[in-house]
């Protein structure tokens, strides 16, 4: 097993970055994300919203993993999330639903205010391949490398609708329009705001 661990520091107020995190798709840095669907939305005794959405990702294997194995390099994720507003806290958790021998994918995500007017994200990422033919450890480090390179298209992305929620607050809706920030979306992939923080990240094996 791999694990992933990373934090950083959003210069916003938890607010505005959970809402941003929780809009994040779709967004032009999440051009994997096929569909997102929200089936299940509550609110507990204690006053946290739960909710659960099922995403469908698409992706590409390494030109050494085995033909035929897979028919399409796409994947069913389910995410459940809680927000807290008393406490200030976003908590959510994703796994792959699909293809969990050759890769197991869990992903946690925590919001937390800080001072007041930052945000920490903290991430951690296990990645478990039981898929054997000696290819265990190549598939979960690869497993690894793709996620780190997607988590910063992932920050983009939050960054973005960021952009768009403080944008959105001094602009009246478009005529025409759905009603919500999509409206304000610009799906420029070449160009886009580049999330403004700090992070720290590791990486174990085990």
């Amino acid at each position: 097993m791999r694990l992933f661990t990373q934090s950083y520091v959003y210069n916003d107020p938890w607010s505005i970055v959970s809402l941003a995190f929780l809009l994040r798709y779709p967004n032009p840095f999440a051009s994997h994300v096929v569909s997102c669907d929200v089936i299940s939305r509550t609110t507990s005794p204690s006053g946290t919203l739960l909710t659960t959405r099922l995403i469908l990702k698409k992706g590409s294997l390494p030109k050494w993993f085995p033909a035929g194995i897979v028919s399409r390099a796409e994947t069913w994720v389910i995410e459940e999330s809680e927000v807290d507003p008393i406490n200030r806290t976003v908590r959510c958790r994703t796994r792959n639903l699909d293809n969990v021998r050759i890769m197991r994918v869990e992903e946690y995500v925590s919001l937390q205010e800080m001072d007041g007017s930052k945000t920490l994200q903290r991430t951690e990422a296990r990645f478990l391949s039981r898929f054997g033919w000696g290819l265990t450890k190549q598939i979960e480090s690869h497993g690894v490398t793709k996620f780190r390179a997607n988590i910063e298209k992932s920050r983009q992305g939050v960054q973005l609708i960021l952009d768009l929620l403080r944008e959105s607050a001094f602009r009246p809706l478009p005529l025409g329009g759905t009603g919500t920030i999509l409206d304000y979306m610009s799906f420029r992939r070449n160009s886009g705001p580049i999330a403004s923080g700090s992070r720290t990240d590791n990486t174990n094996q085990s």
